[in-house]
């Protein structure tokens, strides 16, 4: 078992540029502007991974790796049909020309085996291996062959133009037209006065925010890892995180968040300090509440938001003095985060949202969490990726063995994403991009909880 990526190699073997089945005329050339909702997201690119073993198909059409890439390349034709958005190029700060400029599509070939990729440090084992760097367009691909006959499918995004809903939509969507299925959801593009004072707390223009602190040559460094987090553990966690009495348990999200939050706080000497965390919010279902009662017209809004395509996204955030967040037990964290997260999860929040960010374009903003870091105290994000649907990219042949995304951004706030397993029903994998530091100290603290994902 190797400890990094330097024991095996990945090389190129062909470069395309995949356009949609059907081609937009000159004159056809649709332009999407950013929605206010997707103004807040910085300029990063997010990728994601799939890995599936050697098929034992029958099917001889998908018997080699190169007949799997046709297929995938067939699908991702059809899919940039309705999915247009990821074949455009952005112009300017707020604009998506849909000219179906395509999609860079990398087929390449590892020399190692499924079993033996070491996922717990994808720094070393995903990054500028399994997954592209995007140069060109809102989307990359990357399909790659490995030594065991399996094959590894990765995909890079520009966050601007996509949360994780809405890519998430988009591989269903790829792998049910690699099947020949009809689509179960078609995207749609639609875009959707005054707001509470408090979303200045949580948001402000970016030339409100200091700027990024200089870097010593031997700061501690951002590191990346992967972990599998099973779900006796997680419903321990949950009963920890219930304050007794309480007529309802904390979410499994929400207490994974408190522990989290207490494990960032135990390693800080300076009780002074403040800690912060962030759990992004998907607003997709409180926008659905238009606030009437007909169950026709709920219903039509669930649908709409459902299918919406882009981001619908607020982080949230609570702060804490260290010395708290140390003496309090993990019941009273798990409240605390309940109540920050109430705030964002309403109708009324987003809207008014929108109305922040309407109200100072052209200028661009950003979540406040994102900046913070380093100054005040330790900081970091937790993205709740629930709806990872690693069981549904299925291309034709089989389920992926693992998936995960792999967001390695250049801030100073830390970044959590817990997904479900598709090994087990109930089970997370769990991708961090924390401090190493504050890495060490999970492992040496909670090796118990977080079980290092190397095979």
């Amino acid at each position: 078992m190797g400890g990094g990526g330097d024991y095996f190699t990945v090389t190129v073997t062909g470069k395309e540029v995949v356009a949609a089945a059907v081609a937009v005329e000159v004159d056809e050339q649709r332009w999407l502007p950013l929605s206010n909702l997707d103004l807040i997201l910085p300029p990063v690119d997010v990728s994601v991974f799939f890995c599936y073993k050697k098929s034992n198909s029958d099917d001889h059409d998908l018997s080699s790796f190169g007949s799997k890439a046709r297929v995938l390349k067939e699908a991702m034709a059809q899919a940039l049909v309705c999915y247009y958005a990821f074949a455009g190029e952005l112009v300017g700060e707020g604009q998506l020309l849909c000219n179906n400029r395509g999609v860079d599509f990398i087929e390449a070939y590892a020399d190692a085996k499924l079993q033996d990729l070491c996922f717990y440090n994808p720094d070393d084992t995903i990054e500028g291996k399994l997954v592209p760097k995007k140069h060109h367009g809102v989307l990359s691909v990357q399909v790659t062959e490995l030594k065991c006959g399996g094959m590894v499918v990765g995909c890079t995004f520009d966050h601007r133009i996509a949360d994780a809903y809405s890519a998430n939509m988009f591989l269903v969507s790829w792998a049910e037209l690699a099947r020949c299925k009809p689509l179960s959801v078609v995207p749609s593009f639609r875009r959707p006065g005054s707001y509470h004072p408090s979303l200045n707390d949580m948001y402000a223009p970016i030339s409100a925010l200091p700027p990024p602190p200089c870097r010593a040559p031997d700061a501690d460094p951002l590191i990346g890892r992967i972990y599998f987090v099973s779900s006796e553990q997680l419903s321990l966690l949950q009963k920890l995180a219930t304050s007794k009495g309480s007529s309802y348990r904390r979410t499994k999200l929400e207490s994974f968040s408190a522990f989290l939050w207490k494990m960032i706080a135990e390693m800080e000497n300076d009780n002074k300090k403040i800690c912060k965390m962030g759990i992004v919010v998907d607003g997709r279902k409180p926008l659905s509440n238009n606030g009437h009662d007909g169950k026709d017209d709920k219903s039509a809004a669930a649908a709409a938001m459902a299918s919406y395509f882009g981001n619908v996204l607020s982080v949230p955030f609570g702060e804490k003095m260290i010395d708290e967040l140390k003496e309090k037990p993990l019941s009273w964290v798990g409240d605390e985060v309940h109540e920050y997260l109430k705030t964002a999860a309403t109708k009324e929040h987003f809207l008014g949202l929108i109305d922040w960010v309407e109200a100072r374009r052209p200028e661009p903003a950003l979540a406040r969490i994102y900046s913070s870091g380093g100054r005040d105290g330790p900081a970091f994000v937790v993205s709740s990726g629930q709806r990872f649907p690693a069981a549904k990219v299925d291309f034709g042949w089989g389920r992926a063995a693992l998936g995960s995304y792999h967001f390695p951004w250049g801030g100073e706030a830390g970044y959590v994403m817990p997904m479900p397993s598709p090994a087990r029903d109930g089970d997370w994998v769990v991708y961090m991009h924390l401090f190493k530091r504050q890495i060490e100290l999970i492992e040496t603290v909670a090796p118990h909880l977080f079980k290092p994902l190397t095979s």
